[in-house]
């Protein structure tokens, strides 16, 4: 009998990163992601509808609300906003709390981040996933199963997944309705003291 591996992402060495505290090239590489907070509409709807999913010490997770992924050593960034799916820097968050999580060793390797940046660079120009967005709202509030999405469109954790199916992480459910609490869960990523400040998230 073929007997497959669980759905697994693997435990992450990650970096939490105070409000006016920066990461440099030396914390990240090309195809890691970094954790981090919005404050628009669909930021704050992401927040609600990740604690009716992740509680009791899951909770923690829902922290973040925001993900984007790393696309060079200079810092350079592709994230889906709500003007959908642009070119960024880290500096962008320097003002904001977040974490940089790096990609385990074993799950990704120098070919592997090539594919997650041309992925990434692929879907450039890509729409806001609004109805994706709807889709999972629904399924938090109602326990179901259906969901649905529109092809070309996308949110910033599914971007994140999406792109990361290039190489041996593996998700349980579709990678564009992954969440952000979803990414952190699956990388077993711990979110910083309480008392953390989220700082001046940008608009």
């Amino acid at each position: 009998m073929i007997q497959f591996e669980p759905p697994v992402a693997g435990k992450a060495a990650a970096q939490s990163f105070g409000p006016d505290e920066a990461a440099t090239g030396e914390d990240f590489e090309p195809g890691d992601f970094i954790l981090t907070h919005g404050n628009a509409c669909v930021s704050q709807a992401i927040r609600c509808g990740q604690k009716l999913r992740f509680r009791g010490r899951k909770r923690k997770y829902a922290w973040w609300n925001h993900a984007a992924l790393i696309v060079s050593k200079e810092g350079g960034l592709i994230e889906a906003t709500g003007d959908g799916v642009i070119r960024s820097i880290l500096d962008k968050y320097v003002g904001t709390e977040y974490t940089v999580v790096r990609v385990p060793g074993n799950r990704i390797g120098p070919d592997d981040r090539d594919e997650v940046v041309k992925y990434a660079e692929w879907a450039l120009g890509q729409k806001y996933g609004f109805l994706t967005a709807c889709s999972i709202g629904l399924n938090l509030l109602l326990g179901g199963k259906f969901s649905f999405f529109i092809d070309g469109q996308t949110i910033c954790s599914g971007l994140v997944a999406r792109a990361l199916e290039r190489t041996k992480v593996i998700f349980d459910r579709s990678p564009s309705h992954i969440m952000p609490a979803d990414l952190a869960f699956y990388f077993e990523v711990e979110p910083p003291s309480k008392r953390t400040s989220k700082g001046v998230i940008p608009r």
